[in-house]
């Protein structure tokens, strides 16, 4: 029987804990914070539960306007909290329960390679146990970066991990950095009702998204009372007693009662005997891998946040049940990072998949697009919606669509059909002649997708 240990339970770990199981292999992971990882128990979960009450305060921004009187609801930030942290937990121990019973043994401790073949691993309860193996998965995930100017006390400089520990709403948060993460919190808590200033260092916000989406998205945050610092870098964050102090480089200053740092991340691969194993890692730290999670020493895997592919738990898990499938010899496709659906949990959102603006500008794909507003939509009217598009890319001649993306409530359902059809290769008829409910958000992609249409 093959034996397979797995460093990290994340989802790119239990997912392929399960698989492994599933293909009959004796299966070991080797879990240091809990299963699930900072997905489940400070990340993804507790972020998006979070978003999930301040999307209900969002909502209400609308009651006026369809005709809903009384006063707005108030936030209790330590009910909230309470509710996301019990949550997480639900969900780590959900996933204990499933993997223990396909059989997958879970040692609490924390892990590290002695050569490629062998995991020693430091057990929480005392005690040290080695696991032979003939393959190793390293999914070790990543923390939040600081810096030396920028150190978090986890009361009133957080980071995202340390959020949760609120309870009392801050009564000025100052949220450093505008990629997802800055711009989720900043979206949440704005929602919220709370005084949020968004430093970026940046022209905008979400400068990896696509231009147009993060267009509306800086719009809607103004509209919302949100102050947006674009071109300010931060050079520095200190805190006196109740106040917290950022300073820009340019000399500028901005205080507030509490500070959120969101200046990405680091891959969680010191101390783990990865190089003398033979694995290689690139400039940053990061797992190198290829297309298959293999890592360059035999035997030996990687997937999630530490390999810095891309930062999502789906991929995450896709490579871990990738890199079973191939040791133990199942039939296995390749990662393809263009047919991955993303999602950026603003209000509105962003869902994107497939090649980008910024890829067709560059000439990595030829293809034409169209652009459908969200207004015009007859369920977004309904709604009181009137932030989001369509927009949609195929390839000229045959149509087939090559990439998408969606800005509006729930992005993260409506990219669905888009991402079957940049997955299948459809064209743009096959997607435009399939049926939509009618009224629904859903009609404004196959509407983009018939304004593709050629007659040729």
């Amino acid at each position: 029987m093959n034996r397979v240990v797995v460093i990290g339970g994340g989802p790119g770990g239990y997912e392929a804990a399960l698989v492994a199981a599933q293909l009959g292999a004796d299966v070991t992971v080797v879990d240091s914070d809990g299963l699930g990882g900072s997905a489940v128990i400070t990340d993804c979960v507790p972020s998006k539960t979070l978003i999930a009450t301040a999307e209900l305060m969002a909502d209400m921004e609308e009651a006026d306007e369809l005709g809903l009187m009384g006063t707005a609801p108030g936030v209790d930030l330590a009910r909230v909290n309470a509710r996301v942290k019990r949550l997480a937990l639900a969900q780590s121990a959900d996933i204990e329960r499933r993997i223990t019973r396909d059989g997958v043994r879970v040692l609490a401790g924390r892990g590290r390679l002695d050569g490629p073949d062998k995991v020693v691993v430091d057990l929480h309860d005392g005690g040290r146990e080695v696991v032979e193996a003939d393959a190793v998965l390293v999914a070790t995930g990543a923390s939040p970066r600081t810096l030396d100017t920028a150190r978090p006390d986890g009361e009133r400089i957080l980071t995202w991990e340390q959020v949760y520990d609120l309870d009392e709403v801050p009564e000025k948060l100052i949220v450093v950095g505008s990629g997802v993460t800055g711009a989720e919190f900043a979206s949440a808590y704005n929602a919220l009702g709370i005084d949020v200033t968004l430093v970026s260092s940046r022209d905008r916000v979400l400068p990896g998204e696509d231009a147009d989406a993060a267009e509306v998205i800086e719009q809607v945050f103004t509209r919302r009372g949100m102050t947006v610092l674009s071109k300010s870098r931060m050079a520095s964050v200190a805190r006196d007693g109740d106040t917290v102090t950022v300073t820009l480089t340019d000399g500028r200053t901005v205080e507030g009662s509490h500070c959120l740092l969101a200046l990405g991340s680091i891959p969680n691969t010191k101390d783990l005997g990865l190089e003398e194993a033979g694995i290689d890692l690139d400039a940053s730290g990061n797992v190198v891998v290829d297309r298959v999670s293999r890592t360059s020493a035999r035997g030996v895997y990687a997937a999630g946040d530490c390999t810095g592919v891309l930062m999502l738990a789906s991929v995450a898990a896709m490579q871990g049940r990738i890199a079973m499938w191939h040791f133990l010899g199942d039939a296995v496709q390749p990662l393809d990072l263009k047919r991955v659906s993303s999602n950026v949990f603003t209000a509105p959102e962003i869902a994107t998949v497939g090649y980008t603006q910024a890829g067709v500008d560059a000439g990595e794909v030829e293809a034409e697009s169209v652009m459908l507003p969200l207004s015009g939509n007859p369920r977004a009217k309904m709604q009181g919606v009137r932030d989001g598009f369509v927009k949609l890319f195929a390839r000229p001649g045959t149509g087939i669509i090559v990439g998408g993306v969606v800005v509006g409530p729930r992005a993260s359902e409506l990219i669905h059909p888009v991402s079957i059809a940049v997955a299948e290769n459809l064209t743009a008829d096959q997607l435009a002649h399939a049926f939509t409910v009618y009224p629904s958000m859903s009609g404004s992609v196959a509407e983009a997708a018939r304004r593709l249409h050629r007659v040729d």
